[in-house]
């Protein structure tokens, strides 16, 4: 049974050439987890990976712009379970944010913009959907949840490379507000939007900088940007979300915003 997050909202079925089944959009997610660490890290460097002129890294002091890592474990969803990793680039579009404000704005609302920078997937269906419908970088990997002590750990890895190693502590939870990512991709060279909206069954945040932390590979391409652009030490914020559900909707040209 749907809970009533998922109410109200009408779902159109997809079928795409390549794919021996349908799928709908948007696209629900009943029972997942997530871990998510954000780091701060050179704006200059991460600059040159965004991939249109209007997009702005948030900073949150000049100088030093924001890196999110995302953790995804799907139990149950229309398009069977999968695990997902995004690494992420909080960014305006359009106009620059003031340092610090940006962030705040967007905290506040708790409505967050983003560019998907990587988001390497564990299924086929997830990968080609999110491709080819949303211009989403996505490849398959390997993405591996388990738990050591009081630590959630997430290994990424392609092929025999190691990609990196998310851990993050498992805090005590509460029921979390209502949040918003609207996403940006690129889809043959043209900026497209997409919503997700999550609701955080069980949730929890921490800014103690030993609640999470990221261990990069070494020769993987991603790991080189990583090492390239100049990461803090310590995570700035950690989310623990063992249980929400999600909704994607479909991607939008930008005058359709």
């Amino acid at each position: 049974m749907k809970s009533d997050f998922f109410k109200g909202i009408v779902q159109w079925e997809i079928k795409k050439e390549g794919l021996e089944r349908s799928f709908k959009l948007p696209v629900f997610y009943y029972d997942n987890t997530s871990i998510t660490a954000i780091y701060t890290a050179s704006t200059s460097k991460v600059k040159k990976y965004l991939p249109h002129s209007e997009m702005y890294p948030v900073e949150l002091f000049p100088g030093r712009c924001l890196v999110g890592f995302t953790a995804f474990e799907y139990r149950n969803t229309d398009i069977n379970p999968y695990n997902e990793f995004s690494i992420s680039i909080p960014i305006s579009f359009g106009k620059k944010a003031f340092p610090g404000i940006g962030i705040l704005r967007q905290m506040l609302k708790r409505a967050f913009t983003v560019y998907i920078w990587h988001l390497p997937v564990t299924t086929e269906i997830a990968r080609f959907g999110g491709v080819e419908l949303y211009g989403y970088p996505k490849f398959i990997a390997k993405i591996e949840f388990s738990e050591k002590g009081d630590f959630v750990e997430c290994n990424l890895s392609e092929g025999n490379e190691h990609i990196l190693t998310l851990r993050g502590k498992k805090l005590k939870t509460s029921k979390g507000k209502q949040m918003r990512y609207i996403t940006y991709s690129i889809k043959d060279g043209i900026p497209l939007v997409a919503n997700v909206f999550v609701n955080p069954i069980e949730f929890a945040q921490s800014m103690n900088p030993s609640s999470a932390e990221i261990e990069i590979g070494k020769e993987h391409p991603i790991c080189k940007e990583l090492q390239e652009i100049e990461l803090g030490e310590y995570p700035i914020l950690y989310q623990y979300i063992p249980l929400n559900e999600a909704i994607l909707f479909g991607p939008r040209n930008l005058i359709d915003r």
